[in-house]
Protein backbone atom coordinates (compact mmCIF):
# COMPACT_ATOMS: atom_id res chain seq x y z
CA UNK A 1 0.00 0.00 0.00
CA UNK A 2 0.88 3.18 -0.67
CA UNK A 3 1.13 6.01 2.37
CA UNK A 4 1.75 9.86 2.18
CA UNK A 5 4.30 11.08 5.08
CA UNK A 6 4.68 15.21 4.97
CA UNK A 7 7.32 16.91 6.99
CA UNK A 8 8.14 20.75 7.10
CA UNK A 9 11.71 21.40 6.06
CA UNK A 10 14.27 23.94 7.70
CA UNK A 11 16.80 24.66 5.22
CA UNK A 12 19.31 27.01 5.26
CA UNK A 13 19.29 30.26 3.19
CA UNK A 14 21.76 29.18 0.45
CA UNK A 15 19.46 25.54 -0.03
CA UNK A 16 16.06 27.80 0.26
CA UNK A 17 17.82 29.73 -3.03
CA UNK A 18 17.88 26.34 -4.39
CA UNK A 19 15.20 25.07 -3.73
CA UNK A 20 13.12 28.42 -5.56
CA UNK A 21 15.44 27.55 -8.05
CA UNK A 22 14.35 23.86 -8.90
CA UNK A 23 10.98 25.16 -8.61
CA UNK A 24 11.29 28.00 -10.91
CA UNK A 25 13.08 25.70 -13.09
CA UNK A 26 9.78 23.40 -12.90
CA UNK A 27 7.75 26.61 -13.51
CA UNK A 28 9.94 27.63 -16.97
CA UNK A 29 9.66 23.67 -18.17
CA UNK A 30 6.11 23.77 -17.68
CA UNK A 31 5.44 26.46 -19.41
CA UNK A 32 7.51 25.87 -22.40
CA UNK A 33 5.83 22.49 -22.53
CA UNK A 34 2.72 23.95 -22.77
CA UNK A 35 3.63 26.74 -25.44
CA UNK A 36 5.16 24.09 -27.65
CA UNK A 37 1.98 21.76 -27.19
CA UNK A 38 0.04 24.91 -28.55
CA UNK A 39 2.02 25.71 -31.77
CA UNK A 40 2.30 21.79 -32.70
CA UNK A 41 -1.42 22.36 -32.86
CA UNK A 42 -1.98 25.63 -34.66
CA UNK A 43 0.24 24.19 -37.28
CA UNK A 44 -1.86 21.01 -37.49
CA UNK A 45 1.12 19.00 -36.20
CA UNK A 46 0.84 15.89 -34.05
CA UNK A 47 1.32 17.39 -30.40
CA UNK A 48 3.47 15.69 -27.69
CA UNK A 49 1.00 14.39 -25.39
CA UNK A 50 3.17 12.24 -23.21
CA UNK A 51 5.44 13.01 -20.65
CA UNK A 52 7.99 10.38 -22.95
CA UNK A 53 7.59 12.99 -26.07
CA UNK A 54 7.84 16.36 -24.24
CA UNK A 55 10.80 15.05 -22.24
CA UNK A 56 12.68 14.07 -25.49
CA UNK A 57 11.74 17.39 -27.29
CA UNK A 58 13.47 19.15 -24.27
CA UNK A 59 16.72 17.25 -24.28
CA UNK A 60 16.78 17.69 -27.99
CA UNK A 61 16.61 21.63 -27.46
CA UNK A 62 17.21 22.41 -23.69
CA UNK A 63 20.84 23.70 -24.70
CA UNK A 64 19.92 26.58 -26.67
CA UNK A 65 16.86 27.50 -24.87
CA UNK A 66 17.68 26.81 -21.56
CA UNK A 67 21.82 27.08 -21.14
CA UNK A 68 21.46 27.27 -17.66
CA UNK A 69 19.31 23.53 -17.14
CA UNK A 70 21.92 21.97 -15.44
CA UNK A 71 22.40 23.96 -12.41
CA UNK A 72 19.23 22.25 -11.73
CA UNK A 73 18.22 18.66 -10.75
CA UNK A 74 16.76 17.05 -13.87
CA UNK A 75 14.23 15.82 -11.77
CA UNK A 76 12.69 19.50 -11.46
CA UNK A 77 11.94 19.17 -15.28
CA UNK A 78 10.74 15.37 -15.29
CA UNK A 79 8.34 16.63 -12.42
CA UNK A 80 6.79 19.53 -14.90
CA UNK A 81 6.23 17.30 -17.86
CA UNK A 82 4.66 14.87 -15.58
CA UNK A 83 2.11 17.08 -14.85
CA UNK A 84 1.44 18.98 -17.95
CA UNK A 85 0.52 15.48 -19.39
CA UNK A 86 -1.70 14.46 -16.30
CA UNK A 87 -3.06 17.75 -17.15
CA UNK A 88 -4.13 17.39 -20.85
CA UNK A 89 -4.91 13.31 -19.88
CA UNK A 90 -7.29 14.80 -17.61
CA UNK A 91 -8.71 17.12 -20.35
CA UNK A 92 -9.60 14.75 -23.26
CA UNK A 93 -10.74 12.32 -20.32
CA UNK A 94 -13.11 14.59 -19.20
CA UNK A 95 -14.66 15.61 -22.60
CA UNK A 96 -14.73 12.05 -23.92
CA UNK A 97 -16.36 11.27 -20.61
CA UNK A 98 -13.72 8.98 -19.37
CA UNK A 99 -13.53 10.90 -16.79
CA UNK A 100 -15.95 11.54 -13.77
CA UNK A 101 -16.61 14.35 -11.52
CA UNK A 102 -16.68 18.35 -12.85
CA UNK A 103 -15.04 19.11 -16.36
CA UNK A 104 -11.43 19.82 -16.86
CA UNK A 105 -10.61 23.07 -18.91
CA UNK A 106 -7.24 23.24 -20.97
CA UNK A 107 -4.02 23.66 -18.87
CA UNK A 108 -3.37 26.93 -17.38
CA UNK A 109 0.04 28.35 -17.35
CA UNK A 110 1.38 28.69 -13.98
CA UNK A 111 2.23 32.07 -12.29
CA UNK A 112 5.14 32.86 -10.23
CA UNK A 113 2.73 35.16 -8.04
CA UNK A 114 -0.05 33.18 -7.64
CA UNK A 115 0.89 29.53 -8.07
CA UNK A 116 2.77 26.85 -5.39
CA UNK A 117 6.31 26.53 -5.81
CA UNK A 118 7.13 22.81 -6.08
CA UNK A 119 8.78 20.12 -8.26
CA UNK A 120 9.38 16.61 -7.14
CA UNK A 121 11.94 13.82 -7.43
CA UNK A 122 10.71 10.35 -8.63
CA UNK A 123 14.07 8.72 -9.37
CA UNK A 124 17.97 9.09 -8.27
CA UNK A 125 19.01 8.91 -4.72
CA UNK A 126 16.96 10.91 -2.73
CA UNK A 127 14.98 10.73 0.48
CA UNK A 128 16.26 9.65 4.08
CA UNK A 129 20.00 9.92 5.20
CA UNK A 130 21.07 7.13 6.95
CA UNK A 131 22.53 7.94 10.51
CA UNK A 132 20.95 11.05 10.45
CA UNK A 133 17.12 11.00 11.38
CA UNK A 134 16.34 14.80 11.05
CA UNK A 135 17.34 15.25 7.44
CA UNK A 136 16.44 14.40 3.61
CA UNK A 137 18.68 14.26 0.80
CA UNK A 138 17.34 16.05 -2.56
CA UNK A 139 19.66 15.95 -5.72
CA UNK A 140 21.43 19.47 -6.42
CA UNK A 141 20.34 20.59 -2.94
CA UNK A 142 22.05 19.02 -0.30
CA UNK A 143 20.92 17.30 3.31
CA UNK A 144 18.16 19.65 4.44
CA UNK A 145 17.63 19.43 8.22
CA UNK A 146 13.48 18.25 8.83
CA UNK A 147 11.30 19.95 12.01
CA UNK A 148 10.86 16.23 13.29
CA UNK A 149 12.07 12.90 12.88
CA UNK A 150 11.32 11.54 9.18
CA UNK A 151 13.10 8.33 10.02
CA UNK A 152 10.95 7.37 12.55
CA UNK A 153 7.66 8.46 10.70
CA UNK A 154 8.64 6.28 7.21
CA UNK A 155 10.08 3.20 9.47
CA UNK A 156 10.71 0.10 7.22
CA UNK A 157 8.68 1.22 4.28
CA UNK A 158 10.57 2.02 1.02
CA UNK A 159 10.43 5.94 -0.27
CA UNK A 160 9.44 5.98 -4.20
CA UNK A 161 8.79 9.72 -4.83
CA UNK A 162 9.41 13.05 -2.91
CA UNK A 163 7.09 16.27 -3.61
CA UNK A 164 8.53 19.60 -2.44
CA UNK A 165 6.19 22.97 -2.01
CA UNK A 166 6.05 25.96 -0.35
CA UNK A 167 3.26 27.27 1.24
CA UNK A 168 2.64 30.24 3.38
CA UNK A 169 6.65 30.87 3.76
CA UNK A 170 7.53 27.42 4.84
CA UNK A 171 8.87 24.24 2.29
CA UNK A 172 7.33 20.59 2.76
CA UNK A 173 8.51 17.63 1.70
CA UNK A 174 5.94 14.98 1.29
CA UNK A 175 7.15 11.09 0.89
CA UNK A 176 5.12 8.76 -0.87
CA UNK A 177 6.16 5.68 0.53
CA UNK A 178 5.66 1.68 0.12
CA UNK A 179 4.60 0.05 2.83
CA UNK A 180 3.25 -3.93 3.04
CA UNK A 181 -0.26 -4.54 3.09
CA UNK A 182 -1.46 -4.86 6.72
CA UNK A 183 -3.35 -7.57 7.98
CA UNK A 184 -6.97 -6.58 8.58
CA UNK A 185 -7.36 -5.86 12.63
CA UNK A 186 -10.12 -6.44 14.68
CA UNK A 187 -12.89 -4.06 14.71
CA UNK A 188 -13.56 -1.64 17.73
CA UNK A 189 -16.24 -3.22 20.12
CA UNK A 190 -17.65 0.00 20.80
CA UNK A 191 -21.09 -0.74 18.79
CA UNK A 192 -22.70 1.35 16.25
CA UNK A 193 -22.98 5.65 16.63
CA UNK A 194 -24.85 7.66 14.27
CA UNK A 195 -22.81 11.05 14.06
CA UNK A 196 -25.09 14.08 12.57
CA UNK A 197 -22.79 16.97 11.56
CA UNK A 198 -23.68 20.72 11.69
CA UNK A 199 -22.43 24.48 12.32
CA UNK A 200 -23.63 25.10 15.96
CA UNK A 201 -22.02 21.66 17.18
CA UNK A 202 -19.75 20.23 14.85
CA UNK A 203 -21.13 16.83 15.27
CA UNK A 204 -23.66 15.03 17.92
CA UNK A 205 -23.23 11.69 18.49
CA UNK A 206 -26.03 9.04 18.87
CA UNK A 207 -24.64 8.60 22.36
CA UNK A 208 -25.80 11.95 23.65
CA UNK A 209 -21.87 13.14 22.65
CA UNK A 210 -21.39 16.79 21.56
CA UNK A 211 -18.65 17.71 20.02
CA UNK A 212 -18.53 21.41 20.30
CA UNK A 213 -17.47 23.44 16.84
CA UNK A 214 -14.15 25.42 17.36
CA UNK A 215 -14.93 28.13 14.40
CA UNK A 216 -11.08 28.35 13.92
CA UNK A 217 -12.07 30.93 11.11
CA UNK A 218 -14.08 33.44 13.35
CA UNK A 219 -10.95 33.23 15.83
CA UNK A 220 -8.66 34.69 13.41
CA UNK A 221 -10.92 36.93 11.38
CA UNK A 222 -9.53 39.66 13.12
CA UNK A 223 -6.06 39.16 12.56
CA UNK A 224 -7.05 37.96 8.98
CA UNK A 225 -8.98 41.14 8.18
CA UNK A 226 -5.81 43.60 9.55
CA UNK A 227 -3.41 41.95 7.89
CA UNK A 228 -5.53 41.62 4.60
CA UNK A 229 -5.87 45.63 5.24
CA UNK A 230 -1.96 45.68 5.40
CA UNK A 231 -1.35 44.15 2.15
CA UNK A 232 -3.63 45.82 0.50
CA UNK A 233 -1.72 49.38 1.06
CA UNK A 234 1.08 47.73 -0.09
CA UNK A 235 2.81 48.05 -4.18
CA UNK A 236 1.60 45.20 -5.85
CA UNK A 237 5.26 43.03 -6.54
CA UNK A 238 7.45 45.03 -4.06
CA UNK A 239 9.30 43.42 -1.04
CA UNK A 240 6.91 44.68 1.61
CA UNK A 241 4.18 43.15 -0.94
CA UNK A 242 5.58 39.38 -0.56
CA UNK A 243 5.84 40.38 3.29
CA UNK A 244 2.47 41.31 3.64
CA UNK A 245 1.50 38.47 1.25
CA UNK A 246 3.38 35.90 3.26
CA UNK A 247 1.43 37.10 6.73
CA UNK A 248 -1.95 36.63 5.51
CA UNK A 249 -0.93 33.20 3.98
CA UNK A 250 0.34 32.02 7.18
CA UNK A 251 -2.71 33.17 9.06
CA UNK A 252 -4.97 30.83 6.42
CA UNK A 253 -2.44 27.88 7.15
CA UNK A 254 -2.59 28.10 10.74
CA UNK A 255 -6.71 27.91 10.21
CA UNK A 256 -5.89 25.29 7.83
CA UNK A 257 -3.75 23.38 10.50
CA UNK A 258 -6.17 24.17 14.02
CA UNK A 259 -8.89 22.80 11.50
CA UNK A 260 -6.80 19.19 10.42
CA UNK A 261 -5.91 18.67 14.07
CA UNK A 262 -9.43 19.28 15.49
CA UNK A 263 -10.35 16.30 12.39
CA UNK A 264 -7.84 13.98 13.32
CA UNK A 265 -8.74 13.88 16.91
CA UNK A 266 -12.63 13.52 16.08
CA UNK A 267 -12.04 10.78 13.68
CA UNK A 268 -9.36 9.00 15.68
CA UNK A 269 -11.58 8.98 18.12
CA UNK A 270 -14.40 7.66 16.65
CA UNK A 271 -12.58 5.14 14.35
CA UNK A 272 -11.02 3.67 17.33
CA UNK A 273 -13.78 3.47 19.61
CA UNK A 274 -17.13 2.73 17.18
CA UNK A 275 -17.46 -0.36 15.16
CA UNK A 276 -19.93 0.79 12.86
CA UNK A 277 -20.16 4.69 11.84
CA UNK A 278 -22.78 6.20 10.07
CA UNK A 279 -22.88 9.25 8.79
CA UNK A 280 -24.44 11.11 6.18
CA UNK A 281 -24.19 12.29 2.08
CA UNK A 282 -24.24 15.71 2.58
CA UNK A 283 -24.38 18.15 -0.19
CA UNK A 284 -21.93 20.61 0.58
CA UNK A 285 -21.33 22.14 -2.86
CA UNK A 286 -25.15 23.43 -2.52
CA UNK A 287 -24.46 24.75 1.10
CA UNK A 288 -21.72 26.72 0.23
CA UNK A 289 -23.93 28.45 -2.41
CA UNK A 290 -26.24 30.63 0.45
CA UNK A 291 -23.82 33.23 0.84
CA UNK A 292 -25.43 33.29 5.05
CA UNK A 293 -23.92 30.46 5.53
CA UNK A 294 -20.86 29.17 3.34
CA UNK A 295 -18.25 30.46 5.74
CA UNK A 296 -19.44 29.00 8.62
CA UNK A 297 -19.94 25.42 6.89
CA UNK A 298 -16.62 25.85 4.73
CA UNK A 299 -15.19 26.57 8.38
CA UNK A 300 -16.61 22.90 9.84
CA UNK A 301 -14.47 21.11 7.13
CA UNK A 302 -17.29 18.27 6.21
CA UNK A 303 -14.84 16.49 3.43
CA UNK A 304 -12.41 16.85 5.26
CA UNK A 305 -13.57 14.79 8.30
CA UNK A 306 -15.54 12.16 5.41
CA UNK A 307 -11.60 11.50 3.78
CA UNK A 308 -10.23 10.88 7.00
CA UNK A 309 -12.82 8.94 8.06
CA UNK A 310 -12.68 6.31 5.23
CA UNK A 311 -8.90 5.55 5.58
CA UNK A 312 -8.83 5.61 9.10
CA UNK A 313 -11.39 3.14 9.17
CA UNK A 314 -9.34 0.94 6.97
CA UNK A 315 -6.61 0.87 9.44
CA UNK A 316 -8.47 -0.11 12.47
CA UNK A 317 -11.40 -2.40 11.13
CA UNK A 318 -14.48 -0.19 11.76
CA UNK A 319 -16.74 0.52 9.21
CA UNK A 320 -17.91 3.67 7.41
CA UNK A 321 -22.07 3.85 6.57
CA UNK A 322 -22.90 6.93 4.30
CA UNK A 323 -26.75 7.34 4.53
CA UNK A 324 -28.44 8.14 1.53
CA UNK A 325 -28.75 12.29 1.53
CA UNK A 326 -32.85 11.88 0.66
CA UNK A 327 -33.09 10.61 4.39
CA UNK A 328 -35.13 13.12 6.35
CA UNK A 329 -33.28 12.47 9.44
CA UNK A 330 -33.79 16.15 11.04
CA UNK A 331 -37.66 15.57 10.53
CA UNK A 332 -38.10 12.04 11.50
CA UNK A 333 -39.75 11.02 14.73
CA UNK A 334 -36.50 8.65 16.12
CA UNK A 335 -39.26 7.13 18.97
CA UNK A 336 -42.24 6.31 16.54
CA UNK A 337 -40.73 7.09 12.85
CA UNK A 338 -42.97 9.70 12.49
CA UNK A 339 -42.04 12.32 9.52
CA UNK A 340 -42.57 15.79 9.64
CA UNK A 341 -43.71 17.89 6.78
CA UNK A 342 -42.07 21.13 8.14
CA UNK A 343 -39.34 21.54 10.21
CA UNK A 344 -37.57 25.13 10.49
CA UNK A 345 -34.56 25.76 11.84
CA UNK A 346 -35.35 27.75 14.71
CA UNK A 347 -36.83 25.13 16.45
CA UNK A 348 -33.76 23.44 18.12
CA UNK A 349 -36.12 20.37 20.24
CA UNK A 350 -37.89 18.14 18.15
CA UNK A 351 -41.44 17.62 19.35
CA UNK A 352 -43.63 14.81 17.92
CA UNK A 353 -47.03 15.43 17.02
CA UNK A 354 -47.73 12.03 17.01
CA UNK A 355 -46.56 10.96 20.43
CA UNK A 356 -45.16 13.37 21.94
CA UNK A 357 -41.82 12.66 22.18
CA UNK A 358 -39.57 15.80 22.96
CA UNK A 359 -35.75 15.28 22.40
CA UNK A 360 -32.97 17.71 21.16
CA UNK A 361 -32.78 17.51 17.33
CA UNK A 362 -29.38 16.94 16.48
CA UNK A 363 -29.58 13.88 19.17
CA UNK A 364 -32.78 12.86 17.33
CA UNK A 365 -30.68 12.68 13.87
CA UNK A 366 -27.55 11.45 15.16
CA UNK A 367 -30.24 8.39 16.40
CA UNK A 368 -32.17 7.87 12.88
CA UNK A 369 -28.93 7.79 11.48
CA UNK A 370 -27.84 5.50 13.47
CA UNK A 371 -30.81 3.20 12.73
CA UNK A 372 -29.96 3.31 9.23
CA UNK A 373 -26.86 1.02 10.13
CA UNK A 374 -29.09 -2.00 10.93
CA UNK A 375 -32.25 -1.36 8.31
CA UNK A 376 -30.40 0.65 5.18
CA UNK A 377 -32.03 1.49 2.21
CA UNK A 378 -31.13 -0.25 -1.28
CA UNK A 379 -29.32 3.83 -2.47
CA UNK A 380 -26.91 3.33 0.77
CA UNK A 381 -23.88 1.89 0.38
CA UNK A 382 -20.31 2.71 1.92
CA UNK A 383 -18.91 6.47 0.74
CA UNK A 384 -21.36 6.56 -1.99
CA UNK A 385 -21.41 10.05 -3.38
CA UNK A 386 -23.92 9.50 -5.28
CA UNK A 387 -26.27 12.17 -7.54
CA UNK A 388 -25.55 14.35 -11.03
CA UNK A 389 -23.37 11.61 -12.22
CA UNK A 390 -22.56 12.60 -16.02
CA UNK A 391 -25.14 11.45 -18.50
CA UNK A 392 -25.09 11.41 -22.03
CA UNK A 393 -26.18 14.61 -23.88
CA UNK A 394 -28.39 12.90 -26.24
CA UNK A 395 -30.49 11.64 -23.29
CA UNK A 396 -32.80 13.71 -20.83
CA UNK A 397 -30.99 14.89 -17.49
CA UNK A 398 -31.16 12.90 -14.82
CA UNK A 399 -32.74 15.38 -11.58
CA UNK A 400 -30.31 16.77 -8.93
CA UNK A 401 -30.80 15.78 -5.61
CA UNK A 402 -32.99 17.62 -3.10
CA UNK A 403 -29.35 17.95 -1.10
CA UNK A 404 -27.32 19.00 -3.73
CA UNK A 405 -29.91 21.82 -5.14
CA UNK A 406 -28.16 24.92 -5.22
CA UNK A 407 -30.44 27.61 -2.26
CA UNK A 408 -31.87 30.84 -3.45
CA UNK A 409 -33.89 33.35 -1.75
CA UNK A 410 -36.65 32.14 -2.72
CA UNK A 411 -36.46 28.70 -1.50
CA UNK A 412 -34.01 29.15 0.95
CA UNK A 413 -32.31 25.81 1.80
CA UNK A 414 -33.75 24.75 5.59
CA UNK A 415 -30.13 24.25 7.13
CA UNK A 416 -30.64 22.35 10.72
CA UNK A 417 -27.79 20.92 12.71
CA UNK A 418 -27.29 18.03 10.37
CA UNK A 419 -26.93 20.31 7.09
CA UNK A 420 -29.23 19.67 5.00
CA UNK A 421 -31.17 16.77 5.95
CA UNK A 422 -34.43 19.15 5.70
CA UNK A 423 -36.12 17.54 2.45
CA UNK A 424 -39.42 15.97 2.23
CA UNK A 425 -38.46 13.51 -0.78
CA UNK A 426 -37.71 10.28 1.13
CA UNK A 427 -36.70 7.16 0.02
CA UNK A 428 -38.56 4.12 -0.09
CA UNK A 429 -36.62 1.30 2.39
Amino acid sequence: MLEAVKVALDPTPRQERLLEGHASAARFAYNLMLSHVQSQLARGEKADWSMYAQRRWWNEWKTEIAPWWGEYSKEAYNSAFESLAAALRNFFDAKTGRRKGRRMGWPKYRSKRRGTPRFAYTTGSFGLVEGDPKRLKLPRVGRVHCMEDIARRVGDAKVVRMSVSKRAGRWYASLTVERDTPTAPAAPRGGGVGVDLGVKALAALSDSTVVPNPRHMSGSLRRLAHAQRVLSRRREGSNRWWKARTRVQRIHARIADQRRDGLDKLTDRLTRTYTDIAIEDLNVAGMVKNHRLARAVADCGFAELRRQLVYKSMRTGARVHVINRWYPSSKTCSNCGTVKAKLSLNERTYHCDACGFRIDRDLNAAINIEKRIVAPSAEETLNARGGDVRHDRRKPAAQTPAKREPSSHNNGMRLGASLGNETVQTTAD
